[in-house]
């Protein structure tokens, strides 16, 4: 996964490479609003993290061109102003998600790996095993029979489809279903998954003890 990360902050941008380089991700840094403007444009980039305060070209007309041109890049925006104004802004603007500065670094990573999760979500219908997921539509289906489902079961299987087989864990599936990983959301995985496997079945959610969640694939 290529990410363009555009931050004029040397110290902030330094740490943000470093920890995306350490999750496995290729990074191309920009420092300033038109540098990041041109390769946006011209290179491919699986996502974008973004600083508001670029000098040359502000993060915000920055993002507001890119959609304008047509270019779809996933982006999470970073600012040090935390307004509720400047965040609607930032969404009207064409943003996927929004962090405050100063964050930490797992919450960055796991912001990027939801949104690159749905990013991937909204291309195609997904199937693993006995599960097609239709992401446009919105609907589950198990051996081809339509299963209804509440939007945060949706999210939680979406999320699980992701995975194509690979655990999943509580706290990643509490963030993709509430965008937060406490206890509590963990508890709630939980009793959902438990709901799940009555909808869909006991043999279609797996556990895999001290990992997660899984998908069960046709083998099993």
């Amino acid at each position: 996964m290529h990410i363009l990360l555009a931050e004029d902050e040397q110290v902030i941008s330094a740490h943000v490479k470093a920890a995306l380089e350490g999750a496995g991700y290729l990074v191309t840094h920009c420092d300033n609003g038109p540098d990041a403007w041109e390769r946006g444009g011209t290179e491919n980039f699986d996502a974008s993290i973004l600083d508001l305060g670029l000098p040359g070209l502000d993060g915000l007309t920055l993002l507001k061109r890119w959609r304008a041109e047509g270019i779809e890049l996933p982006v999470l925006v970073l600012t040090a102003r935390g307004s509720w104004m400047e965040r609607v802004d930032g969404f009207d603007s064409g943003a996927d998600d929004y962090l405050p500065k100063p964050f930490r670094t797992e919450e960055l990573l796991a912001r990027l790996r939801a949104l690159l999760r749905r990013s991937r979500q909204h291309s195609a219908p997904t199937a693993t095993g006995r599960v097609s997921i239709d992401h446009r539509m919105s609907v589950v289906r198990v051996d081809g029979e339509t299963v209804s489902v509440t939007p945060a079961e949706f999210r939680a299987l979406a999320c699980l489809a992701s995975g194509k087989g690979a655990s999943v864990s509580a706290a990643e599936l509490a963030f993709a279903v509430q965008g937060r990983e406490d206890d509590n959301a963990r508890n709630s995985v939980e009793v959902m998954i438990n709901r799940l496997r009555r909808k869909l079945g006991p043999d279609i959610i797996m556990t895999r003890r001290g990992f997660g969640y899984y998908l069960a694939d046709d083998a099993e």
